[in-house]
């Protein structure tokens, strides 16, 4: 199951202070541009984990998040 596709507007949403792209990341916005596929879901359990979406940040890089770091931007 994907919760997001190519075009969908997001925000990033890392609660945990002590992750390192919480201080870069953490509120921003962007695009997403690509939704990539990988085998994560079998080592956490949890399909989610198989779909990497690659989010173009506004005024900032792209980076590759998963599901659990991403919510629907309001600024759509």
């Amino acid at each position: 199951m994907r919760r997001f596709t190519e075009g969908d507007r997001v925000r990033i949403d890392i609660p945990d202070e002590t992750d390192p792209d919480h201080d870069r990341y953490h509120g921003a916005h962007g695009t997403v541009v690509e939704v990539l596929t990988d085998d994560a879901g079998r080592e956490t359990g949890d399909e989610r984990d198989n779909h990497l979406f690659r989010v173009d940040v506004d005024d900032g890089p792209v980076v590759d998040l998963r599901w659990r770091d991403l919510r629907p931007s309001q600024d759509s």
